[in-house]
């Protein structure tokens, strides 16, 4: 293995993982994998390497783009053109070594170089061969894999914005980040399939069916309900008040998505008047009125701002709270003791969301800069 800075504590470490991956899905994974101790060289081509490096505004100060920051610390970086026999040999001995490799090409992009997961597997079996792409293996094959096809065929977009407007797309990637999310969550299953038996394997996953199944309910509504939810702006569909509101200065987010809930509400504002209406009885009932229930609501909250009764609502215990930007959001998780924030190699980036009692993330790269790693990683790979 590599000499690494990182503690040798992490739960996966000692795991190699070949990064074949770019631009956010794979990315997001190997980083989670990379922050629990695996050693991550991510492979990039020739010339700009990974898209996210020019993906600009907004960049850091010395010119990096954030985007590409975001989701890339606790790796290496080498560049390799796998045109170039010298540069493909080198990425077939890593492939050789690792004990992960994930990449996101278009299906069976890599076997005209010898590196999709038949040839690969020949002669490292236990390989855990994670391949990513936008619409999978079979039909969608051809497709190129952007978050925001995703978004649009998958029908988020049809549930996103005012019910009398146009569709809008989220605001963040949130489908590659899903998938990373499951990418990590099927290498971790299968590496433990491989300490158990020895045997390598491949796992896909893609954007359209890891969208279908993050839509969740929505899709639930249409598989078993037969109805197909449409936008409803800042509303749900099944749940009130479960939105912002507005206030005497600013809206606040105001949840009761039980009658528990719904009772600390009505008594905090000052209404109890509404739990003896039977038209406010159950959340069903709520639902059905809720255009006679929601002024009843807005005239108390005109009472006090949104930073008012979010003081006064939350020790109540009553689900609400101000809509922040990134920077307050930043801020709050401060306040309540989360630090949010862990600077690897002096720059910032949000930590690995999960504590753990006995292997915790470690931060010990900051994301590479574009083949700086390649000496080290070549003499490495051709010390055999």
């Amino acid at each position: 293995m590599l000499d690494d800075d990182a503690p040798a504590t992490g739960p996966l470490a000692g795991v190699l993982v070949a990064d074949f991956s770019r631009i956010l899905a794979g990315p997001y994974a190997t980083m989670i994998l990379a922050d629990l101790g695996a050693t991550v060289i991510k492979v990039e081509g020739p010339g700009t390497g990974d898209d996210t490096r020019t993906w600009v505004p907004p960049t850091s100060a010395d010119g990096t783009a954030t985007y590409y920051l975001s989701i890339n610390r606790n790796k290496r970086s080498i560049v390799l053109d796998l045109a170039d026999a010298d540069d493909l040999d080198v990425a077939r001995r890593l492939a050789a070594r690792a004990d992960v490799m994930v990449e996101n090409f278009k299906p069976g992009g890599l076997r005209r170089f010898g590196l999709d997961h038949e040839t690969v597997s020949a002669g490292n079996p236990g390989v855990v061969y994670c391949s990513i792409s936008g619409f999978g293996s079979a039909g969608g094959a051809g497709l190129p894999g952007y978050d925001l096809l995703v978004q649009a065929t998958s029908g988020l977009m049809s549930l996103t914005g005012d019910a009398d407007g146009p569709p809008y797309r989220a605001g963040v990637a949130v489908f590659d980040v899903i998938t990373g999310l499951h990418a990590a969550v099927a290498i971790l299953a299968a590496l433990n399939h491989r300490q158990r038996t020895g045997e390598g394997q491949l796992v896909e996953t893609n954007l359209l069916s890891a969208a279908l199944s993050g839509l969740v309910n929505q899709t639930s509504a249409v598989l078993a309900g037969g109805v197909v939810p449409g936008r409803l702006g800042n509303a749900h569909l099944s749940l009130f008040p479960y939105e912002p509101l507005p206030t005497g200065d600013g809206e606040l987010i105001v949840i009761a998505a039980n009658d528990g809930q719904f009772r600390k509400l009505a008594t905090a504002i000052g209404a109890p008047e509404l739990l003896e209406d039977p038209r406010f009885g159950s959340m069903g009932d709520r639902n059905a009125h809720r255009d006679e229930l929601r002024p009843l609501l807005l005239a108390r909250l005109a009472m006090k701002s949104a930073q008012e009764w979010f003081d006064f609502l939350a020790p109540a215990g009553v689900p609400c709270g101000p809509i922040n930007t990134i920077d307050e959001g930043l801020a709050l998780a401060e306040r309540l003791g989360l630090d949010p924030v862990v600077e690897p190699g002096g720059v910032p980036s949000v930590r690995n969301p999960v504590t753990y009692g006995r292997t915790p993330p470690a931060y010990h790269r900051a994301p590479p800069a574009l083949n700086a790693d390649s000496a080290e990683v070549r003499a490495w790979l051709l010390a055999d």
